[in-house]
């Protein structure tokens, strides 16, 4: 289909690290992006900042612009933080890696929300809380592949991961980033403090940092909106403030987990309170525009069939073995990675979504991401130089 824009062989937001790797000289990794050669890198990962929201935007962002030189990379399939998150930290496509969703199916037979590393949905404990998965399903068993970070740590480069101080030892953190020193931070000043001192250090050095904010802003608010403007605005000057302090020989990358699209309710679908398309539906993941379904047993053949014609034009359905044929998840999936993807999967486009009434929050949103629109899966490569 012409609107969809599937991850592909090359260009990947998964090569970064190994890119920079070799730009810093580290043996055994290689140089696919065309990184310029350093002796110490950060890597500034800006939540939501798409390729196209940047350039269509480019006025509240000119530092950011101006840097926007090179084609943009593919984040992956689907478009979604934890999955981005965890391809950038292995190098790994996420058919490789296993984070495959938002939500997707964990071995005990609900759904893991690894953002949270715990159940998503209805499953809950005595006190209404989502159950934690961090024991049961370590997030070191469910992705075991070893992390750039800790390779680069073993290959003696300096490492450091600079992320919302709340995020230490989380699921996700551990899955995506194990390796190196984690430094937590609370704001737009000790985030730039942390990677300017990390770079200086003596070299090899590489550090990874996140900043959440535009994300958050864009999901409340809508991509484009004014409060996203004036969000976007104050990570440009971040971003210019740091290059401008860069050390000798030190290289910041900027680049993003997706891009986001504004949702338009009047092509919403509302998933579990139509009979038709509940039926034969055992469980409901993903996210609004990229859901993962996984059918009852025998189901999936009239399930796909219900699913497509609901769809119509707003999207597209296919099974999960047509998506793993597509390499929408890359060149490999791991066989112990295969029953984490849906038996069907729903992948929407321009503003249309599939809503559930067990996530009222997700559903409610304005921004939404996941699916495989040029809008949502490209990202900006941007690298600045001291």
């Amino acid at each position: 289909m012409d609107w969809m824009v599937t991850p592909g062989k090359d260009g990947a937001l998964s090569e970064v690290l190994p890119s920079v790797l070799a730009a810093l000289g580290t043996a055994g990794f290689t140089d696919s992006l065309g990184i310029p050669r350093c002796r110490a890198a950060a890597v500034l990962l800006v939540d939501g900042l798409g390729w196209e929201l940047l350039r269509e935007h480019a006025a509240d962002a000119p530092f950011l612009a101006s840097l926007a030189v090179r084609e943009p990379i593919k984040a992956g399939f689907p478009t979604t933080t934890a999955t981005s998150i965890t391809s950038l930290g292995t190098g790994l496509r996420s058919g490789a890696h296993g984070v495959v969703g938002y939500t997707f199916a964990e071995p005990s037979g609900g759904l893991l929300h690894p953002l949270a590393w715990a159940t998503h949905g209805t499953v809950r404990d005595a006190q209404g809380h989502r159950r934690s998965l961090l024991e049961t399903w370590p997030p070191e068993t469910a992705q075991p592949q070893p992390t750039m970070l800790e390779r680069a740590a073993d290959a003696g480069v300096r490492v450091r991961a600079i992320a919302p101080a709340e995020f230490r030892g989380t699921g996700l953190t551990r899955a995506a980033l194990r390796g190196g020193e984690f430094r937590g931070v609370r704001a737009l000043g000790d985030l730039g403090a942390e990677v300017l001192t990390a770079l200086q250090e003596p070299a090899p050095v590489l550090s990874y940092a996140y900043h959440g904010h535009l994300d958050l802003v864009g999901h409340g608010h809508g991509p484009g909106s004014l409060p996203w403007r004036l969000q976007l605005a104050q990570v440009d000057r971040l971003v210019e403030s740091l290059a401008e302090r860069l050390p000798e020989s030190a290289s910041l990358l900027v680049v993003a987990d997706h891009g986001m699209v504004t949702v338009d309710p009047s092509e919403a679908l509302d998933a579990d309170t139509s009979p038709a398309l509940s039926e034969g539906v055992r469980l409901l993941g993903g996210e609004p525009r990229a859901r993962h379904v996984y059918t009852e047993p025998g189901a999936r053949a009239d399930v796909l069939e219900t699913w497509r014609a609901a769809v119509g034009e707003r999207g597209a359905v296919v099974t999960g073995e047509q998506a793993i044929d597509e390499g929408w998840f890359g060149s490999e999936v791991a066989d112990e990675v295969r029953p984490r993807i849906g038996d069907v999967l729903a992948v929407l486009r321009e503003s249309a979504v599939i809503r559930s009434v067990a996530e009222p929050g997700e559903s409610s949103l304005r921004g939404h991401h996941g699916s495989l629109t040029a809008a949502e899966q490209f990202v900006p490569l941007l690298v600045a130089q001291g």
